[in-house]
């Protein structure tokens, strides 16, 4: 076993064990267990690269026999010092704060007290670094009083945690790179990031489907850049694109409705050493209140990624956005509430609009989209196709294989922005790929590596491959009612095969020979026709 699937193996041991934990006192499949698994596993992070972060500052404390023993004993001052020199992106914790000072306290009395106290100093310590924000800038602290959530035995249910969090130290894991922190990530929310009846961002989006948007996106180096997300979700999105970029090379922005949703990008953002983007994580509702501005004009940004929600009733807020204040922003207009299934709402045209009022003048983006969008022969579908092709600000479409998504059998695509490209667009029609499996009663279809590499490569070369991609000019696109489906644009093939004249001389008689038959079999049943008919008589 390799040290990084050790490590691997390990963390997601100590993720079931606080899950077993959970399902102990009660809590399993309650509402919620995510706030419990996720805080307390942020809890064990910072508190153990702060002691790493420490180490490589004081080489006393790393080289004592009881280097938490040291660290305690650490005069005030030269303490005060040290917490001065931490990186940025490190937790500010007191001897107190820390997890074998809590796990020496378990026997006391009222422990989940001490427990839920321990973790409030911490969030208020660290307010001003670790807090993200609503719509209304209230701060969204790091962690809430975990212990209240459960209604019996809070003391041996927080002694329970701590005995878990003790076990095993993360120190070794900060020196692992972005890989190693996405699966860990995936394998933390795997069971609270689902698909919550169709509302707002709660949906995860597959690394394959992110990791084609940021190589289709970002080529070369680039740097001091701005990352948004209009309905980040968990961030995978964002997690990627930074991680092609370069984590120190931009800087993170987003917008979410569900506090879930930003509560599980904050736990994303610290896991990737992008907290310097934590002030720019805003919980809050894009369409009717984007937060992000500068003056009283929306900002735009260089990359812009989204997996926004398809349908939701919007029906209560529809008629406040139609208006002329949003005219600009929602140029190709607002979808109507239907009479029936107000549900089925597409807001997820209300998102496109958004972004492409979002993007730089030389900025980029890529968005997942039902593929009907990329056909549909009339509407604000059509409306903003045509605005895609007539301002030259449309890089290439993606068509996915179905159920790339296992929560959705919606087809999918993905549209890709760029407002510098006047040159020619790329379509690639990836349907054909990809496996087909099982994942409980769902079946979802998984990209190779290879063939993830063939739709980069495809894309960023601009290749014409038979079958699979497309090379269009903006004027083609225009002639073809502003469909951007590959399909439409395969050529029509004919094969010829060469024979020689004996072949071809076979090939005749044989013709011949099949005629002849025919046409006597056809005589035969004309004449028992006419004999049959003469057989009739009035009665």
């Amino acid at each position: 076993m390799t040290k990084t699937l050790a490590f691997e193996t390990q963390t997601k041991a100590l993720i079931d064990n606080l899950k077993s934990v959970c399902a102990s006192y009660g809590l399993g499949n309650d509402g919620n267990e995510f706030k419990i698994i996720t805080q307390t596993f942020l809890y064990k992070f910072l508190n153990d690269k702060f002691i790493y972060e420490v180490k490589k500052l004081d080489e006393g404390i790393a080289n004592a026999d009881k280097p938490l023993e040291a660290l305690a004993a650490t005069p005030a001052q030269d303490y005060e010092l040290l917490l001065l020199q931490l990186p940025a992106n490190t937790a500010r914790l007191a001897p107190a704060h820390l997890i074998p000072a809590l796990y020496a306290r378990q026997n006391e009395a009222n422990f989940a007290d001490s427990f839920d106290a321990t973790l409030q100093d911490i969030a208020k310590a660290n307010n001003e670094i670790f807090s993200v924000k609503t719509g209304q800038d209230e701060r969204i602290v790091l962690f809430d009083n975990l212990s209240r959530y459960v209604t019996d035995k809070r003391d041996d249910f927080c002694r329970a945690i701590v005995n878990k969090l003790v076990d095993f130290s993360f120190e070794h894991i900060f020196e692992e790179k972005f890989d190693f922190y996405a699966t860990i990530f995936e394998y933390l929310i795997k069971d609270y990031n689902t698909n919550s009846g169709g509302k707002y961002a709660e949906y995860f989006t597959p690394h394959a489907v992110a990791k084609i948007m940021a190589r289709c996106m970002v080529h070369g180096e680039v740097s001091n850049v701005t990352c948004y997300d209009p309905s980040a979700g968990s961030g995978t999105l964002l997690m990627n694109l930074a991680h092609q970029i370069g984590e120190n090379r931009c800087t993170i922005y987003s917008q979410d409705i569900s506090q879930k949703s930003s509560g599980l990008l904050r736990l994303n953002l610290i896991l990737n050493d992008l907290v310097h983007s934590l002030p720019n994580i805003v919980k809050g509702n894009t369409i009717s209140e984007p937060y992000h501005k500068e003056g009283n004009a929306l900002r735009q940004f260089d990359y812009i990624v989204s997996n926004p929600p398809f349908k939701l009733d919007f029906s209560d807020m529809r008629d406040a956005l139609d208006t002329k204040a949003n005219r600009e922003r929602f140029f190709a207009g607002v979808p109507k509430v239907p009479n029936k299934k107000k549900e089925s709402m597409a807001i997820y045209l209300l998102f496109l609009q958004h972004i492409m009022h979002s993007l730089k003048p030389n900025g980029k983006a890529a968005i997942v989209v039902p593929t009907g969008f990329i056909t549909a022969q009339s509407g604000i579908d059509k409306k903003i196709r045509q605005r895609l092709v007539d301002e030259r600000m449309l890089a290439g479409v993606i068509s996915m294989p179905s159920n790339i998504f296992a929560n959705t059998g919606t087809n999918v695509s993905i549209v890709f922005l760029d407002r510098a490209n006047k040159d020619e667009v790329v379509l690639i029609d990836a349907s054909g790929l990809g496996e087909k499996v099982k994942e409980g009663k769902s079946q979802r279809t998984v990209l190779s590596t290879e063939e993830e590499d063939q739709i980069i490569e495809t894309f960023n070369a601009k290749k014409e491959l038979d079958d699979f991609s497309v090379i269009v000019s903006y004027d083609d696109i225009a002639a073809k009612n502003y469909s951007l489906s590959a399909g439409q644009y395969f050529e029509v093939k004919i094969e010829y095969v060469d024979i020689t004249p004996e072949a071809f001389a076979t090939k005749m008689k044989g013709f011949e020979t099949n005629l002849a038959s025919m046409f006597a079999e056809s005589k035969a049943l004309e004449k028992e026709i006419v004999e049959n008919m003469k057989g009739l008589r009035y009665e």
